[in-house]
């Protein structure tokens, strides 16, 4: 068959091109720098470390090569591995269960430079393969990573290893002295571990280091001067140890050095003088030792970099070096708790404020406060002698109580200050007063005897017609307030604000930075809908990024919305407030008349209502919880910023808008409260406003609550207790719903919550939530102390101070000391503990928790009851089987739930 020379070509030349077509469109993975997997056994090996650590198939896929498909696997041009970056892994289920320091497998990747499992956990030794066979390491990240024993001399091995992180976990012993010998190390971190013993003078051998912190470590014995001879050394950290003796001045000679930080330790005796060296120097931290003497003249030279100083509990002597106030670049200096002493400098002209700290408190420092404050922001210079009158520019931000000024409480006596200047050779200006003696005696009255006899008649009749009243108004108030439900009668919403904590700022726009409004609008994108956060109550929130790069908050308060009250309250407050637990404040912007402008820190972590719960990435539709240690520290951090309000602020402050979305949660999950536009003063209960509620209309008891009444720090407790139920239960909303929604809520919870058994408790756990044995017992107690919170009757809930002891100790709540069980007896020692915990404070009968041993009948009852808030406990429950051998009880428990009341002699007699 003959063919056509056109068509029989065209094939031909097809076929030839295809394959060339094909390759050009659809090319190797390694033609355009994809890398493979060269070696089977380490393909192999790295399938068993999946195995052995419970990798997730989504990060190291089976069917995927490991060089191009799997996380955080680097290779080299060769397809070799030599990096592995398991950090922040989450283990399957099954690794979850029992994981285990398991890396045999890395003995086959003897190319591998780099291994990083931090925040992975691997509890265990670490293992002898690192060093004997992994001699090519360069990098050994093992940070946080639940790593018991000692460390290992295997290590020594390791001659190419440059950074060692082994940082945050369980190790004990002492530091091997062996590894002096690994001359390469730039990086070397034994923080956050119980090692102990001393610190090798071997590690003077370590040219290289620019990173040394062994802090956080039980080490003792003296600094080695030999560290002195790291003139690379950049970060040096042996803070929280229990290191003597002295600071060697070859410390000196490390020129380098940036970061020196040998605060909480028992170093001793003076400074060296020789330190003046360390030109570099930006933080110096020497704090909480016992040092003593002065500071060396010339220690801090003008041209120091100097930007963080403490030194505070020490016991310095002698005045300040000029050259220190002379160092413009601080940030923080913290002298406080010393001995020092002197005048302040006076610059002799205006200095403008740099923002920086400054913390003079409990010296002997005297004489007038003068210009050189005028640059530092916040001020404390508490438990002085300074002497005459405080000038503006230090009224807002500053504490000057226990001091000798004039015009301002909270100072020493005269006694006191006339013989503190008596000794350092001066006279004492008697507060302003130019007459130093007594005030002349009150000139008494004319005699007129039968004008007393009158008074005394009409007074006697008057308060016997103001008491018949009273009677008769108490008699009808009583009898009407009994047909009301204890909780409708003192739950109720939340106090209305009548005044701010303690007046209005004399000067707001001092209160922070002041911004422009138009770095604000460059800073939200106009305000845009997509940077706003939320509708709050004093304000619209909205996210943006200054032009620094910093990312704030920014709360938009419009006055013509009735909204004039709150900004001032909170100038008024971070104004005179340096409390760590509270959102930080940079500023505001008082530009426009109709409109004003707050701006607070970006907390990364946003608040407890969005970060309880998280959806995972795109590819993981599963929601991500935190766990129970980062729930309880959130508890105990909202606690310590409540208590400050509550205890330590004068008059006490009432937060008044305490829930999920108020915790703010910065990097670390540390709380920092926020919602502060709602603060006030906590009335007082005097005899006149007792009277006044006395006086309160029978008819309009109803309407309201005592709570409302009076502005009272019961009612952020109360509110405080829905945000733990929404810790331990994982349901949020409930500390933003109404009062009928959580009434509800709570009738079908509480019942859940009895001290008598810790299992009731897993039926309302946050189901995302893993604990342990222990763990749960810490659950199980913070439910208590959330019912306790929760108690109708706002008289009966214990004061913030006492629940902040309680979250810092949950197992004293429900164990008992001599058992460590979950079950109390009548005589535990838990009973001892609570009664140290709420002081006067006693349990009442009225609140009792479901027992489990209780019929289902009577669960049923107890739950109706609750729900109605007139549970007693029955004789059915509590008092049958009162015997040793009757009953799931071995007696009767009349109160061991933590619901305190005030004291009552009768009702003590009674228990007793």
């Amino acid at each position: 068959m003959r063919h056509h020379p056109e068509i029989g070509s065209v094939p031909l030349i097809l076929i030839c091109l295809v394959p060339l077509f094909l390759l050009l469109l659809c090319p190797p993975p390694s033609a355009f720098g994809q890398q493979q997997l060269s070696s089977r056994v380490e393909r192999v090996s790295l399938l068993q470390l999946r195995t052995s650590l419970g990798i997730r198939s989504k990060d190291w896929p089976r069917k995927s090569d490991p060089c191009s498909g799997w996380t955080g696997i680097q290779c080299n041009g060769n397809g070799r591995v030599v990096g592995i970056n398991i950090s922040h892994f989450r283990r399957t289920r099954l690794g979850a269960l029992s994981p285990q320091f398991s890396v045999d497998a890395l003995a086959n990747l003897t190319s591998l430079v780099a291994f990083n499992a931090s925040r992975f956990s691997l509890p265990g030794q670490i293992p002898a393969l690192f060093g004997s066979q992994l001699v090519s390491l360069k990098v050994l990240d093992l940070r946080s990573c639940s790593v018991i024993g000692g460390i290992p001399s295997s290590l020594v091995g390791l001659s190419n290893l440059s950074v060692l992180y082994l940082s945050g976990n369980n190790l004990t012993g002492d530091v091997p002295p062996i590894l002096g010998r690994l001359s390469g190390l730039s990086v070397l971190d034994l923080s956050g571990n119980a090692l102990n013993g001393s610190i090798p003078p071997s590690f003077a051998s370590l040219k290289n280091l620019s990173i040394l912190d062994i802090s956080s470590n039980a080490l003792s014995g003296p600094i080695p001067p030999g560290i002195g001879t790291l003139l690379g050394l950049e970060r040096m950290n042996f803070s929280r140890n229990n290191l003597s003796g002295q600071i060697p001045p070859q410390l000196g000679d490390l020129t380098s050095l940036v970061d020196l930080d040998l605060s909480f330790n028992d170093i001793s005796s003076s400074v060296p003088s020789d330190l003046r060296g360390m030109r570099s120097l930006v933080r110096m931290l020497l704090g909480d030792n016992q040092l003593s003497g002065s500071l060396p003249d010339g220690l801090f030279p003008r041209p120091s970099q100097l930007q963080t100083l403490v030194l505070r509990n020490n016991a310095f002597s002698g005045a300040l070096p000029d050259s220190l106030w002379s160092m413009t670049g601080l940030v923080l200096l913290d002298i406080s708790g010393n001995n020092f002493t002197g005048l302040l400098p006076n610059p002799g002209q205006s200095l403008n404020a740099t923002g920086a700290a400054l913390n003079l408190s409990h010296n002997s420092f005297y004489g007038n406060l003068t210009g050189v404050l005028q640059r530092f922001r916040p001020i404390d210079l508490s438990g002085n002698y300074f002497e005459g009158k405080v000038p503006d520019y230090v009224e807002l931000n500053s504490s000057l109580g226990e001091n000798c000024l004039q015009s301002i409480p909270n100072q020493r006596t005269l006694e006191e200050c006339s013989s503190f200047h008596t000794r350092v050779g001066l006279v004492f200006d008697n507060f302003g007063n130019t007459n130093c003696s007594s005030p002349p005696a009150p000139r008494p009255l004319k005699k007129n005897r039968r004008l007393y006899i009158w008074i005394g008649v009409l007074g006697g009749l008057g308060i016997l017609a103001l008491l018949i009243v009273l009677s008769l108004l108490f008699f009808i108030r009583t009898r009407k307030r009994g047909s009301t439900t204890q909780r409708g009668g003192e739950i109720g919403p939340a106090p209305s604000m009548s005044s701010i904590p303690s007046g209005t700022p004399t000067n707001i726009a001092r209160v922070g930075d002041s911004y422009t409004y138009q770095q604000l609008l460059n800073a939200t994108k106009e305000f845009s809908d997509a940077n706003l956060i939320k509708h709050g109550h004093s304000g619209d929130l909205f996210k943006g990024v200054l032009d620094s790069a910093i990312p704030v908050v920014v709360k938009k308060i419009d006055l013509q919305a009735g909204k004039k009250g709150s900004y001032p309250i909170e100038l008024d407050f971070f104004g005179k407030v340096t409390h760590g637990g509270f959102v930080p404040f940079m500023g505001q912007c008082m530009e426009n008349e109709n409109e004003k402008f707050l701006v607070y820190k970006y907390m990364p972590n946003e608040d407890l209502a969005s970060s309880l719960h998280k959806k995972g990435s795109s590819d993981d539709d599963s929601m991500h919880s935190l766990d129970w240690i980062k729930r309880l520290k959130i508890a105990v951090g909202s606690a310590e910023a409540l208590t400050y309000l509550h205890n330590e602020c004068n008059p006490p402050l009432v937060h008044r808008d305490v829930q999920a979305s108020s915790i703010l949660l910065d990097d670390k999950f540390e709380v920092r409260l926020g919602s502060l536009g709602e603060l006030c003063a906590q009335e007082e209960d005097s005899h006149h406003s007792r009277i006044t509620r006395l006086l309160r209309l029978p008819q309009l008891a109803d309407q309201g609550s005592s709570d409302s009444a009076n502005i009272n720090c019961a009612y952020d407790v109360y509110c405080f207790g829905k945000v733990l139920l929404e810790l331990v239960t994982g349901k949020l909303g409930l500390s933003a719903s109404t009062d009928a929604e959580a009434k509800e809520w709570l009738n079908q919870t509480l019942p859940y919550i009895s001290i008598y058994d810790k299992e009731l408790v897993t039926k309302i756990m946050d189901p995302l939530l893993i604990v342990d044995e222990d763990l749960l017992e810490e659950v199980w107690a913070m439910a208590i102390i959330a019912r306790s919170c929760l108690n109708p009757k706002s008289s009966r809930r214990p004061p913030m101070k006492y629940i902040l002891k309680a979250l810092e100790n949950p197992l004293k709540i429900v164990r008992d000391d001599d058992s460590g069980s979950g079950r109390l007896g009548a005589t535990s020692s838990r009973g001892s503990w609570n009664a140290a915990l709420f002081g006067s404070w006693r349990y009442s009968t009225s609140d009792v928790a479901v027992n489990q041993a209780a019929s289902s009948a009577a669960a049923t009852t107890r739950e109706a009851a609750l729900a109605t808030g007139s549970f007693k406990q029955s004789g059915g429950v509590g008092s049958q089987g009162s015997g040793p051998n009757n009953g799931s009880s071995s007696r009767r428990r009349h109160s061991k739930d933590i619901f305190p009341e005030p004291h009552d002699t009768q009702d003590t007699n009674r228990h007793d």
